[in-house]
């Protein structure tokens, strides 16, 4: 908790100042953008200024012509002047007609080209509207005219400072994500440092927008022929991956430690695994000398004409000795599986274990409708889950009730189910009571289900479960195995 806390606390305090920092750059930028934006407006104040002067001298241009054909004193110096001063603006004068009857400072390709000249002068009068000159009587001819060459060149100017404004002032220099809109604020003209997902997708362009106008006010800016656009920015890429840099190395931390538990429980299972099959050997190899023995003792009971009665069960008890030994010695490797007859086996094991039950306990194997079933098994650990279930069911009946094991036959598997008559088992505890160590007995170790699934699913591939239980009615585990190809080729013989 400690280490978490002051990483949290840690990154958060890194992220604030370099989010004041990005602010404090921000702020600066958007002022310069403002700045940027207001001498491009002056600029175009100035434009329009000499463009109305223009107009001014074209008037003066005008009325200097008219003088010169209408005006009969000697003295035409002045106007004579101010024609020849006009050596920018491209002027054309027309009659009523609209044939040109004098063109001054156009190119001379228009001007050697009569169809390219009128077509300059149509150029012209949409443009602007021409300006109307009386010469004699109702007699009227037309000037028209367009910016200068040099006005012209200053437009071009002022274009390409838009230009540069748009593109380095806005976009270039801008270090946070950046989208530059009309005044509609849904058409995207420019952007900057936008994904290349979100970009391509429209709908997920006017999202984004949505979400700057939340985080910043849009800066407005007024330019010249263009109305009002908008600039919309927000915090940077690496603020965001800043901020959520900690829950991502918290999370990898965690990861990391859920790895390593999980590699220790596995060395650790492994560890008792190998200690439970050391002793298992041991205790297989311990009882092998005092079984030796007593066999040799029986042969002298026998020699000396014990009863055979007592002699047989003492034989029985002996085998069973066997079998134990058998089966701890199979513990930690992988048992042959051999073709065993199921119905056979079950019933041997309960004919065993029956003489020893309570007298109040009944135990019947029903009979299937093919007794000679075959299917791999190892009879030695078989039998053994076959005897831990029924003891367990026995306990859950607190020695009184019934046990009934009955065989299902399938296509490709044999289901095998033990059905007491005891207290049942609680929905809560049916998934846990295979697990080592569970037990609702004062005494026990909680070992005998768990050893009995290892058995079944990994040396045998099949499955032990719990089928149905309902408290106060029984319980009923279900063995299911596989029949396999050895199986089914041993029942169609």
């Amino acid at each position: 908790m400690l280490i978490v806390g002051a990483s949290l606390w840690y990154s958060n305090r890194m992220v604030e100042r370099i989010r004041a920092e990005e602010r404090r750059k921000v702020q600066l930028w958007a002022e310069a953008v403002q700045n940027r934006a207001e001498l491009v407006n002056y600029t175009e104040m100035l434009f329009e200024r000499l463009r109305e002067e223009e107009r001014k001298k074209v008037e003066l241009w005008a009325e200097a012509m008219l003088r010169l054909v209408s005006d009969g004193s000697s003295d035409l110096s002045f106007y004579l002047k101010v024609v020849s001063d006009n050596t920018t603006v491209p002027v054309i004068i027309a009659d009523a007609k609209g044939d040109v009857k004098f063109h001054r400072n156009l190119d001379e390709r228009i001007a050697a080209d009569p169809a390219k000249l009128k077509a300059e002068r149509d150029t012209m009068a949409a443009l602007r509207a021409p300006i109307e000159i009386a010469v004699f009587g109702d007699q009227k001819q037309y000037l028209y005219y367009k910016d200068s060459r040099v006005f012209t060149e200053l437009q071009e100017v002022m274009d390409g400072i838009i230009r540069s404004f748009i593109s380095e002032t806005v976009m270039s220099t801008a270090a946070v994500p950046v989208i530059y809109t009309d005044s509609t604020q849904r058409v995207v003209i420019e952007h900057s440092n936008i994904e290349p997902e979100v970009a391509a997708d429209s709908s997920a362009m006017l999202q984004r927008i949505t979400v700057m106008a939340q985080a910043n006010a849009p800066i407005a800016i007024q330019l010249p022929g263009k109305g009002r656009h908008y600039i919309f920015y927000e915090e940077s890429l690496v603020i965001t991956q800043l901020r959520y840099f900690p829950y991502v190395q918290l999370i990898i931390l965690g990861l990391f430690l859920l790895v390593a538990y999980a590699l220790f429980s596995i060395f650790r299972n492994a560890e008792q695994n190998q200690v439970w099959v050391g002793m298992a050997k041991e205790t297989a190899h311990q009882l092998g000398t005092p079984l030796s023995s007593l066999m040799a003792w029986m042969e002298l009971l026998k020699a000396q004409g014990t009863d055979p009665e007592a002699l047989t069960e003492m034989r029985k008890d002996l085998d069973r000795l066997e079998v134990i030994t058998e089966r701890f010695s199979k513990i930690g490797s992988a048992p042959a599986l051999e073709p065993e007859k199921l119905y056979h086996t079950l019933r041997a094991t309960v004919l065993y274990l029956r003489p020893r039950l309570p007298g109040r306990v009944k135990i019947e194997v029903l009979a299937p409708a093919d007794t000679e079933l075959q299917v791999p098994l190892n009879r030695a650990l078989f039998s053994w889950v076959i005897e831990n279930l029924i003891r367990n069911a026995i306990d859950a009946m607190e020695g009184s009730g019934s046990i009934t094991v009955e065989l299902h036959n399938e296509d490709s598997e044999v289901h095998v189910d033990v059905t007491d008559t005891g207290k049942g088992i609680p929905a809560a505890q049916q998934s846990t009571v295979f697990r080592p160590g569970f037990t609702t007995k004062k005494r026990g170790w909680g070992l005998g289900l768990s050893l009995s699934k290892r058995i079944i699913e990994q040396y045998h591939g099949g499955q032990i479960f719990v089928l149905r239980s309902a408290p106060g009615k029984g319980t009923t585990f279900r063995i299911t195995l596989k029949r396999g190809v050895l199986g089914q080729a041993l029942v169609s013989e």
